[in-house]
């Protein structure tokens, strides 16, 4: 069911901002007077993630606790399910919202009614104290009201770092009063294409974690790389698969799982070259679910495009042994096609690659034929500086728009690598520079800061993949929570390209 709210009314707020401000508490409000504030919509079937105006952070339930009183918090948004909400209607405009990992509500501790108590998770039940209120602020933000109190949800203090506390506290307009309400999944399931999203933004600006997966050796596997990530959020765990290389230059892949990523660096790496059929060059993959045929796909290049299928991608044991899909070179086929992608609409599955050259190429066959028929190969873009339409390229639909995203690995003036952004109405159509140069780029040393207390580990912002809304063959984006998982690299660190240390770090969109 989807519940449109309110409209509050915007000078009423201004009014309590100038009678309820705090020293502590106040925030300076940017309001227009002659602004007009958006509705939401609530779809009580779908998830959602709470997301802090001040600090850009998510609401979650600390250590993802599912014990009673267990405290509500921001962080950085990681796609875990402490951070994921369902929003329920208790009637008269008012909602519990529940945890989707702790199946508890967000509750005010005690029914306090004063300023500054905490809020928590706790059994759901039909107290005031677990009913909130959504009212629009301007622009799709919300502040959220506690029924018993009156009072708002805030970020203590206007704190911005992890581990803040998630308090109520009389209304006063700061931007720690306002959140964004984010949906992750729709109530139609795992497709993740269906409205909603927030546009799609000319300008791009980052904020990366530190070195969240680094190589990992065993008894048969010396590995000095780890790369080219792809990345689904399945059965509420992440799954990884990566490129490797290892101190003999050779090539393979590795699998990783966990529930969080404060777990990536812990998590245990198997390596592909274990499963039958994987022996040998095997990298750049990337994953998706395949509703037509309700099989999970691989691909990767060696050298030519292969694949496997599987019905867990968790297990990566149990991938079948790669195929190609071509039968043979197809007409326009480049010397060095590496780093292949697919993506499919409604009648068509394309396979997106580049060749170092300075050209995206395009091979495409039907969904129904789909992983057989790819035809001839054609030219999608190119330029005639090959460093400017390098490799690692990957295509996405944008949530909510009928238009598509490509980024395309770039090499700059300094050597560093950095991401390249273009559009195109269809897949087979023309593709616009979006946000395309060195010092615009869609994500490179120029737009990239860290979090705080991260040193500066990479001016390589190179071969990743964008989060996406869901895993299925449509590879569809959501705008509002833009996060982009890369490779990256010591800038002092040199020699054969093979030997360059790269790990892996994830870039969060700054809104």
């Amino acid at each position: 069911m989807k519940i449109r709210l309110e409209q509050s009314l915007l000078f009423t707020m201004l009014s309590a901002t100038a009678a309820c401000g705090s020293a502590e508490q106040y925030d300076d409000v940017d309001l227009e007077l002659d602004e007009a504030a958006e509705s939401i919509t609530i779809d009580t079937a779908a998830t959602y993630t709470i997301v802090g105006v001040q600090s850009g952070k998510c609401v979650e339930v600390a250590g993802g606790s599912t014990a009673d009183g267990a405290g509500l918090q921001v962080a950085g948004c990681d796609g875990s399910t402490r951070q994921r909400f369902r929003i329920e209607s208790t009637g008269g405009g008012y909602y519990r919202i529940r945890n989707v990992n702790s199946d508890r509500c967000m509750d005010v501790t005690g029914a306090s009614t004063g300023d500054g108590a905490r809020v928590q998770q706790y059994s759901c039940w039909s107290g005031e104290n677990q009913q909130w209120s959504f009212a629009d602020v301007a622009g799709g933000v919300v502040r959220l009201t506690a029924r018993h109190s009156g009072k708002s949800l805030d970020v203590y203090g206007r704190g911005t770092a992890d581990g803040t506390a998630v308090i109520q506290w009389s209304w006063n307009g700061g931007t720690n009063q306002q959140f964004r309400v984010v949906p992750v999944t729709s109530g139609g399931g795992s497709g993740g294409s269906g409205g909603g999203g927030c546009g799609l933004p000319t300008t791009f600006r980052w904020q990366s974690s530190g070195v969240l997966v680094s190589p990992k050796s065993d008894a048969t596997h010396s590995i000095v790389s780890i790369k080219d990530p792809t990345v689904v959020f399945h059965d509420e765990r992440w799954n990884i698969y990566a490129t490797t290389a290892n101190t003999a230059g050779n090539w393979q892949m590795a699998h990783m799982s966990f529930t969080d990523w404060s777990q990536a660096a812990s998590a245990p790496h198997y390596y592909m070259d274990r499963t039958p059929g994987f022996s040998g060059y095997r990298c750049a993959p990337q994953i998706f679910f395949f509703r037509p045929q309700n099989k999970w796909y691989l691909i990767y290049q060696s050298q030519p495009p292969q694949f496997s299928t599987t019905d867990d991608p968790s297990r990566p044991e149990t991938w079948t042994r790669p195929q190609n899909f071509f039968a043979s070179t197809p007409p326009g086929m480049p010397s060095l096609p590496i780093d292949y992608w697919v993506i499919c609409d409604s009648a068509n599955c394309h396979l997106f690659f580049t060749g170092d050259d300075g050209r995206m190429y395009r091979s495409q066959t039907t969904l129904q034929n789909f992983p057989s028929g790819f035809g001839p190969v054609s030219v999608a873009l190119q330029d005639s500086n090959r460093f400017n339409l390098f490799e690692g390229s990957s295509t996405y639909k944008i949530k909510g728009m009928d238009k598509y995203l490509t980024l395309i690995e770039a090499i700059g003036p300094t050597g560093a690598r950095f991401y390249r952004a273009f559009t195109a109405d269809r897949l087979d159509g023309a593709w616009t520079p979006l946000a395309d140069t060195w010092n615009a780029p869609f994500a490179g040393q120029n737009n990239v800061t860290y979090a705080p207390g991260v040193a500066d580990w990479s001016d390589d912002i190179s071969h990743g993949e964008l989060l996406r809304d869901g895993n299925d063959e449509t590879a569809t984006i959501d705008t509002c929570n833009l996060q982009f998982l890369y490779q990256g690299r010591n800038p002092s660190s040199g020699g054969d390209y093979s030997q360059l240390p790269y790990r892996l770090g994830l870039l969060r969109a700054i809104r």
